[in-house]
Formats: C-alpha cells, structure tokens, sequence
C-alpha cells in the first residue's frame, strides 16, 4: 500500500473517531446553516482539522481543498492537492441516520491518485491508488456484471440547496423509474459512487455536487472498472459537478436518457 494512501486512511479512521463520539449524543450538537438546506455542524468543523493536521504533518508541502475551510496552498509542491469531505452526508448525520462518511483524496494536477471513503457505521473501508485496483477493506472490488439498464439499480441525488433544475430532475427520475429497476436517494454522494464500485448499484447520476463529493469516488469507480463522466460523456465532472457513472454497458444507455433530456446550459 502506498504511503500517501495509508496517512489518508490514518486521517479518515481519526476522523472517523471524532464523529462516532459526537454521534452518541446528537441533541448537544451545535448545528448552522450555509445556506437553505446546507448545514455544518462543530463535528463537521472538528473532524476536517483533524484530518488536515494529519494530512500535512505527513506532507507539509501538498496543498488542501476541504468543504469546511475552504483551499490551503501548499507551501511548495501545489501539484499535490488533498480533497476533503470530513463528513458528507451531514443532513442526515444530525438526523441519526448512519448514511454517511469520510472522504479524501490526493490529487496530482487534474488527476486523482489516492482515494479513501470511509463508513464508519458499517466498519467500510473503500481504497483505490491509480492503476492498482480499488478495495473494501483490503478486498478487490469490482462493477457489477450488469449490462441492461432495464435491469439495473441506479443512484442519485435529488437537489437539495439550489432548485431551478428539480423539473429537470423530477423528468429524469421518472423516466429511469419506468426503465430501470428502481432508484435509491440516501443523502451522501461518495457512499453512492462507492457502491457503483462495489457492484450495489449499476449506475449513478446527480447535478451540482462540489470536488469533495466525487473525487475520492471517481477513482474508486474507474479503479473497479467502472465509467464516470461530466453530462457531455467527459472527464469535466470535477469542474462541473455534473456526474454520471455505471458498469460499461450500464453506462452508455444512462448518459444517452440523461443527455436528451438536458437543457443547453447543463451541457457541460
């Protein structure tokens, strides 16, 4: 295992640690709001400072992009970027429902290297280095085998902050729930893409996401065999927040349904 990918899963498990505590007594948490639908808790706040005190004592020099603190520079090597969710799925943390986890990953330039998500309600662990396979805890996974959409079970993610695109979206879920075997909504986009990788489910698509709630899943998908693509079948997805993802043969029909129906500006 490499060495950038084991200080990353020493960051998550800390992390990790933090929120299990905080988890056993919800009602004291201090929640606040970003914007509508939008929370941070002191959790949130005290799990990303832990991860990124122990990301730089190990690689002071690499640069940081977390959802909480915002992006850090490196103090030379700015190649080298950490991307960080501490908790995504925080909506439904405050709420006690244990659909959630850590994210991170290293990223060189526009490519990312290293990926950790962590399910510390289940004890999951997904791992992936670029070009050496993706794991759950220290298993190769894989897509699934599925190659129909009519068959298929797909992720996403309904808007939850900004609504002009829920018509759009109410569009699409409708015409996948008549062309698919069913569509799940848990509330934290890295587990979504972790579970295409595993083979859970066989695609996955959402809007409006921001670097953090892909990046360590992206590679996790594409280490598993997977596709992910922005909405234009290219590799925008951490510009564009735009993100679809499946098997190879999932994949195709997914991006195809999606595509016809998308206005000019979400095209990209």
């Amino acid at each position: 295992m490499q060495p950038a990918l084991n200080i990353a899963i020493k960051a998550a498990r800390r992390a990790g640690q933090i929120i299990n505590r905080a988890s056993n007594d919800l009602d004291l948490l201090k929640v606040s709001t970003k914007q509508p639908n939008d929370f941070v808790t002191e959790v949130d706040k005290a799990a990303e400072a832990a991860i990124i005190e122990t990301l730089l004592e190990a690689y002071p020099n690499y640069g940081i992009l977390a959802e909480e603190s915002g992006q850090q520079a490196g103090k030379d090597d700015d190649e080298y970027q950490w991307i960080i969710d501490p908790l995504d799925g925080t909506t439904n943390f405050i709420h006690g429902l244990p659909q959630y986890a850590v994210s991170i990953a290293l990223a060189k330039g526009n490519s990312i290297e290293q990926a950790v998500v962590f399910d510390l309600n289940r004890n999951e662990l997904f791992t992936a280095s670029k070009g050496a396979g993706a794991f759950l805890n220290e298993r190769r996974i894989r897509v699934s085998r599925r190659t129909k959409l009519q068959e298929s079970l797909i992720g996403t993610g309904f808007p939850y902050r900004m609504f002009e695109h829920v018509d759009l979206y109410l569009s699409i879920f409708k015409e996948l729930a008549q062309k698919t075997a069913g569509q799940r909504r848990p509330g934290a986009a890295s587990l979504d893409l972790a579970y295409v990788a595993c083979g859970r489910y066989d695609g996955f698509w959402e809007f409006g996401l921001s670097p953090w709630d892909i990046a360590a899943g992206a590679l996790l998908i594409s280490e598993a065999g997977g596709l992910i693509s922005d909405l234009r079948g290219e590799a925008n997805y951490l510009e564009t927040g735009n993100v679809i993802a499946g098997t190879p043969k999932v994949f195709a029909p997914l991006l195809k349904l999606i595509e016809g129906k998308l206005p000019e500006s979400l095209r990209g």
